[in-house]
Formats: C-alpha cells, sequence, structure tokens
C-alpha cells in the first residue's frame, strides 16, 4: 500500500522542500478521511472548512485542518471511537500513527490530533534533507453544535481507495466562512483568500445558515437581525476597513505557490470593497 502513497507523491510534482511537506500533509489528510468514512464516521458527521474546498473543488491552497460538523447537534459526541478505528485503516497503508483526543466535554468544538513519523522513512523524497522520522501532524476539529439550516451533498473520491464523503454544500460553507469574517476575534488571511475564492466562483451564501451561526455566537448572539444583501456588505465593508492587510498577506503567503503570491500585492481595502461589492445573494 505505500506504493499507492508514492505514487501519489510524484504525481504531485513538488518543486521545492515545502511544496513537498505539504503534499506529504494533504496524502495523510486523504488517508485520514479514508479511514473516517470506514468508521462510519460521515453518517453522523460532515466534512467543511478550507480543506474540503481543496479536496472537493479544487481550491489551491494548503489549508493544514480537518474540519467538520456534526449534522444533529450531540453535545456527548466522542472522538475515540472513531480515532481508535481509523488508526487501524492507517497500517494498511504501511503508516504507524498515533491520535490523540484533544477536546474536552465542555467544548462546543472538540479536536484530536493525528501523529506521524513513519511516512517520511518510508516515501522516497525529492527535497527533504532533515530526520527521516519527522513528525507529522494533522489537526481534526468538528462543532458538536452546529447552527441550524445546513444543506449537505455527497461525494466521492478515489485516493487512497474508492470512497465517499458526505460534506457541508458549497453555499452553507460560504455562509460559515462569512460568519468568521465577521466574528472572529482576531485576523486570519485565510479567510479573506477563501472569501476571494466564493466570489468568483459565484457561490451564493446560505442566508438561513448564516443567520442562524450570527444568533448563535458573535457580537450579533442572541439579536434578531434582518440579514439581507444591504446589511451584509456594510458590515463586510467595515469589516475590510479595520484589517491589517499587510499581515493578512503575510498569514497566507507560506500557503500558496509562488505564482499565487504576487496577486497578494493586490490585497487593501480598495480591492476587498470590489470583492464585496460582487456579492450576490
Amino acid at each position: 500500500m505505500i506504493d499507492l502513497i508514492q505514487e501519489k507523491l510524484t504525481a504531485c510534482n513538488a518543486a521545492n522542500q515545502l511544496e513537498e511537506n505539504h503534499a506529504i500533509k494533504e496524502i495523510l489528510q486523504d488517508i485520514a478521511l479514508y479511514g473516517l468514512w470506514r468508521t462510519g464516521f460521515f453518517e453522523v458527521a460532515a466534512f467543511q472548512g478550507g480543506t474540503s474546498l481543496r479536496i472537493l473543488y479544487g481550491m489551491t491552497r494548503f489549508s493544514e485542518d480537518l474540519d467538520f460538523i456534526l449534522k444533529v447537534p450531540d453535545s456527548e459526541f466522542n472522538w475515540l471511537v472513531y480515532l481508535q478505528g481509523m488508526l487501524g485503516y492507517f497500517e494498511e497503508f504501511g503508516l504507524k500513527s498515533q491520535v490523540l483526543n484533544k477536546s474536552r466535554m465542555d467544548q462546543r468544538i472538540k479536536k484530536a490530533l493525528i501523529k506521524d513519523s513513519s511516512i517520511c522513512n518510508q516515501l522516497n523524497l525529492s527535497f527533504f534533507r532533515g530526520n527521516p522520522r519527522q513528525t507529522q501532524k494533522i489537526k481534526l476539529e468538528i462543532d458538536v453544535d452546529p447552527p441550524d439550516s445546513s444543506g449537505f451533498e455527497y461525494s466521492y473520491l478515489d485516493f487512497p481507495l474508492d470512497f465517499e464523503v458526505c460534506h457541508q454544500d458549497l453555499s452553507s460553507n460560504f455562509s460559515l466562512k462569512i460568519h468568521a469574517l465577521l466574528c472572529r476575534p482576531y485576523l486570519k488571511g485565510r479567510d479573506w483568500y477563501d472569501f476571494n475564492w466564493y466570489v468568483k466562483k459565484g457561490v451564493q451564501a446560505n442566508l438561513a445558515h448564516l443567520q442562524a451561526a450570527l444568533f448563535q455566537w458573535g457580537p450579533w448572539a442572541h439579536q434578531k437581525i434582518d440579514l439581507n444583501i444591504e446589511w451584509l456588505k456594510h458590515e463586510l465593508t467595515r469589516k475590510a476597513a479595520r484589517i491589517d492587510w499587510p499581515a493578512a498577506a503575510d498569514d497566507v503567503r507560506r500557503f500558496l505557490r509562488p505564482l499565487e503570491q504576487h496577486s497578494l500585492g493586490l490585497w487593501n481595502e480598495k480591492f476587498f470593497t470590489h470583492k464585496i461589492e460582487r456579492l450576490n445573494l
């Protein structure tokens, strides 16, 4: 089975050590999704977030984490049953990984961590010059109390083998990205990169899902909002006016290939105000 991983890595055609390292992490993400499917995880949960955009829709930026939401809220959700099962499927591919449950029962976002120090030791790497047993880490997070009104879809993937994932539809995924832009208490340039990607794709946000998210958490929690295109553009424009755009660009730079990094020179309030005006709900 390690041959499948080597073939996938070779096909990535990494141009430097950073791209090769990203490719290895992406392979581990793919195997983790496959392992979760084998455990029945996607009967209760859905894939979402930036990594889902890359894997399912071809977005080019690298994304570090695997993010999920429960289809039905369940504060008693426990990662362990799925993580322990997933380890067995990692072993089928010759990988000796560990998983750590990093969540607490009182958390809405429950976290876990996959650690693997075996994959680099088994692959023919073009650029890696460090410790061949370097540890790769993949973070997993799941919202066990997600906002109402999400839409879900199912897609088939074929690496490492054929399998199926349940995931948020693009409209609902976009809604949670807008919620993050408006409510996240710290700057994350990757949010704005993803926002631009959605706008270029002409994706329309799921307003009911966004309204539920705004009501659940953030500055507008438990407030009744007349959510419409005018309100949304106004609030996003206000947010864009307060962003440190050089810092936002620096946050996302290391996740992009060199050709894309040149466009980060455009990032300023005027550029994103133009993008906000293109929103079509």
